[in-house]
């Protein structure tokens, strides 16, 4: 479960068709002992309370927290009937006298006044640096009082503890920041929050000018724009902002990173004059910590804009040459016959005039037209880049050399990368110098400059002596620069993406080294570890070879002689197509029939009337105010209006109890990432709780991800141009298991790493779901994500859109012989030294994944092969050839996991498809440039998307539940059967919520 996971008030629900969660209802011998001499009421309630209280801890409050299977169970073995619990009142003096006999049969006690506060002690110790909203503290704190042996307060006491807890430990760690803040930065925050200024909500975007001297506290909470050098130096100038109070790491020294976090989001949330009316401790401390995170992601992003911008300067150079030399090449047609006339022509009159014997002729533009095509064909293309860049730095992008250099501070952890550091310096000491040269003993070339650039960086002078080209050598500076930031192999002071990425890692891995192997389940003996992958290689090779020439739908072709002439060496042949289920149309027109034309909305309303998802909505503020079930209204209306993209301004047009306003400061205050996450959790848990296994199966462990494309406003860092799919927009990368349930969604950019997104979205997806199979694409895979997916206990299986140019690696290359029928497609044995001797530092990064230490992404970035000479880099790519392998032989040898691995990714397809139907406002388009906005609506789409398939799993076992529905469903049908259908969904129309309307569905 995510540590976020918001669970309050809500009973553990278990299967009943797992025998063991029955027999966690069964009552014992020595419990049966207590039951003679009572009524059959007071046995039953008597066994309820016992076994209710053996597995929460608590005793029942209500009825309808037992779940009634368990109370059938129970009164099959008394050998009664489940009316008599009716009549039996829990809190009445003979439910307070059986619970008195529970507790001692049980070894319990119920809480005091100490006991309480050693609670609240222990929350705040415990629990709160991790979670300082306490999601899951109600949860938590059952667990302690069970170690305790301790019965719980009843549900309110309980929650007012905990909401004592959590406000004495803000106020805490608030004063502590308050006295650590020097008179220096009140007066800053003072100043900076003199002015009344517009709501950061009212601002999309921040354009500032290099001579924008006034950054407001507004401004502060806008993203960059798109990647120009206008936003370049709007970026610099809010952090200069910043650093102009003066903050410094010893203010926030052991205050946890999710408080700080929690703060800042208020902060953002709130406007100037709300932020003044806070009492000092509250105000200074809540803007330092804005200001704080901020700065993080403020360098972050000026990071991003630097890498982008530097990259548009080569990109549009080379886009500018294309154009021309495309619009000079003109070829002529018929050059062989043109010269014949031309030849004839001067041969029948050589002493005349070319105006008047060539040119009636030829002609004198088929001339030039010649004359232009041959000049191109000896066209210097990477020289007219050059001079192009050269010409666009000086006269443009270099004004951003000098305010990016005092802006940022840039380190390397190797010596390797030190020349580029040492060519920031001597940049940023000639700063003031008009020189055009550098001396050639001045600056550092290697590593920095490229070949094909060092014609035109060092030049000679009058007497023959070598000098830099200054304005060319800073070009040379700012790619190299680029290029490492993006491998990390050079980091930014006060970054949190571009941190030091000594701190991705987890910092107490030498002290917990065997905790770690043990947590990850590897052996700690590289060599064990390196003969499991061993025996699994052979054994997989020796099992492909010996089934090769019996498999007719796989073959491979011989070499030729050239071998770079015959590339495709693997010949597979296609899937057969599945026949189409017969039923299928027919369950769903059922459907359609029985429940039609149901609104979308009354779909969200309907599972949080069922499940309390908007529970895990909690104000960003200190206290909450608006009625429970005004909330949850508000709430379900900005979550529709979000996830279907319409806009709050249209939901709150046909409420006629609702404004605009209310809808707004509702999103403002309460629609957060980590809410919805585990909303969204919520519901995915739900989908697992309702499921029939009779109809979908046993519990799924596959999952399928893939990503889809959507437009999106291009005034930020987010959006992009897709190279593949064309157009800009922005990605969501999805993880739908095999019955259509999205586990986990992310925003992404188009040109960032699949590979880190689907690690991502295996281990922090936050539900019940254990994945042991993951199918991907070919962009979701790489010979690191093998590598990686093999340690943290998960199964690779992609899709390859190569597969006819893989190779097989050995494991030792005496093997070669062994394997006589994939010589074809055999290559080189697989470098087991070099695993061997990295083994602890690939454990280590695999433990920083685990641990969540640093995001996915930043971890990946240094293992490219932009940077193929990091030693980790090349035992995790001989590792990620040795699983491949394995893979590979598995794919090829069995169709059926080709045909497995061919349906998941089929399912995230379907589920992409109704992506369209729900995301339908604004024509598909995000149509706002604030990444956060961005976020919350790919979200919201994702909640509005399962709640779809919760209510569609309850249709389909409705129906099925029929015994004539279901003898007429074959294998087809069981196969092609998803929740993901939407023909009877109206989404469109007049959007109105009536909380009273239930859909007619079995409780």
């Amino acid at each position: 479960m995510c540590p976020t996971q918001l669970v309050v008030g809500l009973t553990v629900v278990h299967s009943w068709n797992d025998l063991d969660t029955q027999d966690l209802w069964t009552l014992t011998i020595d419990e049966s002992a207590l039951l003679p001499g009572m009524t059959d009421k007071g046995r039953f309630g008597f066994a309820v309370q016992l076994k209710f209280m053996e597995l929460h801890g608590r005793f029942p409050e209500r009825q309808d927290e037992i779940d009634p299977n368990a109370t059938q169970w129970l009164a099959t073995q008394l050998g009664t009937t489940t009316e008599s619990l009716s009549s039996y009142e829990f809190g009445g003096r003979q439910g307070q006298r059986h619970r008195r006999t529970i507790r001692v049969f049980l070894g319990f006690r119920r809480a005091t006044g100490t006991d309480l506060q050693q609670l609240v002690q222990w929350l705040c110790d415990d629990v709160l640096p991790f979670d300082p909203q306490a999601h899951h503290g109600y949860d938590m704190a059952h667990d302690w009082c069970r170690t305790q042996r301790l019965e719980p307060p009843a549900g309110d006491h309980l929650e007012r503890v905990i909401r004592s807890a959590v406000h004495g430990y803000e106020t805490r760690q608030l004063a502590t920041i308050h006295v650590r803040l020097s008179a220096h930065n009140k007066t800053t925050i003072d100043r900076l929050l003199a002015s009344e200024e517009t709501d950061a909500d009212d601002v999309q975007t921040d354009v500032q000018t290099e001579e924008s001297t006034t950054i407001s506290f507004s401004n502060l909470k806008t993203d960059p724009g798109k990647a120009n050098l206008d936003s370049l130096l709007a970026a610099i100038a809010k952090l200069k902002c910043i650093d102009e109070i003066g903050l410094t790491p010893a203010v926030f020294q052991d205050i946890p990173a999710k408080f700080i976090e929690q703060f800042r989001q208020r902060c953002a949330s709130e406007s100037i004059r709300e932020l003044r009316r806070h009492p000092a401790e509250i105000r200074y401390s809540m803007v330092a910590m804005f200001c704080w995170r901020r700065q993080q992601q403020l360098i972050d992003a000026l990071v991003d804009l630097l890498l982008q911008v530097i990259h548009n300067l080569g990109a549009r150079a080379e886009k500018r040459i294309d154009k021309r030399q495309f619009a000079a090449f003109k070829k002529v047609r018929g050059k062989a016959r043109l010269l014949f006339k031309l030849a004839e022509a001067t041969a029948d009159q050589p002493d005349g005039i070319i105006k008047e014997v060539v040119y009636p002729v030829v002609g004198q533009k088929t001339l030039q037209e010649l004359v232009a095509e041959f000049k191109t064909i000896g066209f210097d293309f990477e020289r007219e880049v050059q001079e192009t860049m050269r010409s666009s730095y000086g006269h443009h992008y270099r004004r951003m050399l000098l305010p990016v250099l005092d802006a940022l501070c840039f380190r390397s952890n190797n010596t390797v990368h030190r020349p580029v550091i040492e060519a920031l310096d001597v940049l940023k000491a000639n700063r003031d110098s008009r020189q055009q040269y550098y001396d050639a003993d001045e600056v550092p070339l290697d590593g920095i400059v490229q070949k094909k650039w060092r014609d035109i960086v060092v030049e000679q002078d009058k007497d023959g002596q070598d000098r830099i080209n200054r304005i060319n050598y800073e070009i040379c500076v700012l790619r190299a620069l680029r290029k490492r930031l993006r491998t990390k192999e050079i980091w930014v002071t006060g970054a949190d993406r571009y941190r030091n990425p000594e701190h991705d890692l987890p910092a107490d891995f030498a002290t917990k080294r065997d905790s770690y192997y043990e947590l990850l389940k590897v052996p700690k003996d590289a060599e064990l570890f390196i003969k499991q992958i061993q025996d699994a290689m052979q054994q997989w090779l020796g099992t492909l070879n010996a089934g090769l020439p019996l498999n007719p739908k796989v073959r491979l072709r011989e070499q030729g002689k050239n071998k770079n002439k015959n590339k495709n060496l693997i010949h597979l042949t296609p899937l057969d197509q599945q026949p189409e289920p017969p039923n299928t149309a027919a369950l769903k027109r059922e459907i359609g029939r029985r429940w039609s034309d149901v609104e979308l909305i009354d779909i969200i309303k309907e599972v949080d009337l069922r499940l309390n998802f908007t529970a895990a909505f909690r104000t960003s503020g200190s206290r909450e105010v608006l009625d429970p079930a005004l909330l949850q209204r508000r709430l379900l209306l900005c979550l529709f209006g979000i996830g279907t993209n319409v806009g709050l301004k249209r939901i709150a047009s046909q409420q006629p109890s609702v404004s605009v306003d209310e809808l707004r400061y509702v999103k403002r205050r309460f629609v957060q990432k980590d809410a919805l996450r585990a909303a969204i959790a919520e519901v995915v848990n739900g989908i697992f709780r309702i499921r029939n296994p009779a109809i979908w199966g046993d519990a799924t462990t596959a999952c399928a991800s893939d990503s889809r494309q959507f437009g999106a406003y291009d005034q930020n860092l987010m959006t992009e141009w897709h190279a593949r799919y064309g157009g800009r927009g922005i990605m969501i990368y999805w993880h739908v298991d095999t019955n259509s349930t999205c586990i986990y969604s992310k925003l992404r950019r188009c040109s960032s790493s699949e590979v880190a997104a689907m690690i991502e979205g295996v281990l922090r997806h936050c539900t019940d779901m254990e994945i042991d199979r993951q199918y991907v694409d070919s962009h979701g895979q790489s010979e690191v994500a093998f590598a990686f997916s093999y340690i943290l206990g998960f199964d690779l299986l992609p899709r390859l859109k190569a597969i006819a140019r893989q190779k097989l690696y050995l494991s030792a290359t005496a093997d070669a012989a062994q394997y006589t029928h994939l010589e074809p497609i055999l290559t080189r044995a697989i470098n087991w030294k070099l695993i061997r001797q990295q083994y602890d530092e690939i454990i280590k990064y695999t433990t920083a994944l685990r641990l969540g230490t640093a995001e996915p992404e930043a971890i990946l970035r240094r293992f490219t092969r932009a940077d193929a000479t990091h030693p980790t880099y090349q035992a995790l790519a001989e590792l990620g050839k040795a699983i491949k392998t394995i893979f590979l032989c598995r794919y090829l040898h069995d169709e059926s996991l080709r045909r497995e691995i061919h349906e998941g990714l089929n399912v995230v397809e379907n589920w992409n498809s109704a992506n369209d139907f729900i995301f339908y406002g604004e024509r598909g388009e995000f149509a706002t440039n604030r990444v956060e906005d961005q976020e919350l609506g790919v979200l919201s789409l994702h909640l509005l998307q399962i709640c779809l398939v919760y209510i569609n799993t309850l249709f389909i076992q409705e129906v099925l539940a029929e015994p004539a529905w279901r003898d007429r469903m074959t294998v087809d049908d069981w196969r092609g059967l998803t929740p993901l259908i939407y023909h009877h969904v109206n989404p469109y129309g007049r959007i109105e919520l009536d909380m009273a309307r239930r859909l007619a569905l079995a409780a």
